[in-house]
C-alpha cells in the first residue's frame, strides 16, 4: 500500500508555540483516522522559522539554498498540506506569506490543504476567511470546509455552541481531510523504464 505523505506548515515564531502545537494537533487528528482505516501515513514538519533567512535570500535572488528546496519539494510532492500561521494586523504572517510566495503558482494544484491559525483574541478569527482561504484558492488548492481557529482562551476554554472546543474541531477538521484523501483513488504505479539494449549489442544479436 502506498504511503500518504502528509506535509505541515507551521509558521510560529517561538519555540515552542501555539502555532506549532495547533500544526501537530491538526496532524495528529487526520494520522488517527487515516491509520484507523487502514492507511499509512508519513508526516513532515516544516518549521518556517529555520528557513526564515533562506526564503528572504530566494526572494531577492530567485534561487532557493538545498534546505528550502528540500521543504519546497516536501510540500510540493506531499498528497495533502496542513498550513497554520499566527495572526498579525489581521492577516496571515510575512513568514508565512514569503514561503507561499517562492512556490510556483501551479505547485498546489487540486491539492487538499487544511488551513489553521493562532491568534492572542477570537476577533482575528475571520482571518482564516478572508487571508488563508483566498490565498490557497488563488494557488489552485482544494481548501477544506473546517478551518480551525485557536485564541489564547480556546486552548482550555470550554466552547461555545455555535463554535464547539477547539478538540472538536481539530478532530472535525482531521476528519474531512481523511475523508478527501481517502475518497482520491491511489495512485497509478508508473510502468518500470524500457531497457535500452545498446547498438553496438543489437548488431552482435544479428551475426551468425
Amino acid at each position: 500500500m502506498t504511503t500518504l505523505k502528509l506535509a505541515v506548515v507551521s509558521a510560529g515564531l517561538s519555540s515552542p508555540s501555539a502555532t506549532r502545537l495547533l500544526a501537530d494537533r491538526l496532524a495528529g487528528a487526520a494520522r488517527r483516522r487515516l491509520e484507523e482505516d487502514g492507511r499509512q501515513v508519513a508526516v513532515e514538519v516544516i518549521e518556517l522559522r529555520d528557513l526564515a533567512v533562506p526564503i528572504a535570500n530566494n526572494l531577492v535572488t530567485g534561487f532557493p539554498s538545498p534546505e528550502l528546496a528540500k521543504a519546497i519539494a516536501n510540500v510540493v510532492d506531499a498528497d495533502a498540506l496542513i498550513a497554520v500561521t499566527p495572526v498579525f494586523s489581521a492577516s496571515y504572517s510575512g513568514l508565512f506569506k514569503s514561503f507561499f510566495d517562492v512556490l510556483d503558482n501551479d505547485s498546489l494544484t487540486g491539492k487538499p490543504v487544511l488551513v489553521g491559525a493562532t491568534g492572542g483574541t477570537a476577533r482575528h478569527s475571520l482571518a482564516l476567511e478572508h487571508a488563508l482561504r483566498p490565498l490557497f484558492a488563488y494557488l489552485r488548492a482544494v481548501v477544506l470546509p473546517t478551518a480551525v481557529y485557536a485564541a489564547s482562551e480556546d486552548w482550555g476554554g470550554t466552547g461555545d455552541a455555535l463554535t464547539d472546543t477547539l478538540p472538536t474541531r481539530i478532530e472535525r477538521a482531521g476528519q474531512e481531510l481523511a475523508a478527501l484523501l481517502a475518497a482520491r483513488p491511489a495512485p497509478v504505479k508508473a510502468p518500470d523504464e524500457t531497457v535500452v539494449i545498446p547498438f553496438e549489442q543489437q548488431l552482435a544479436a544479428l551475426r551468425p
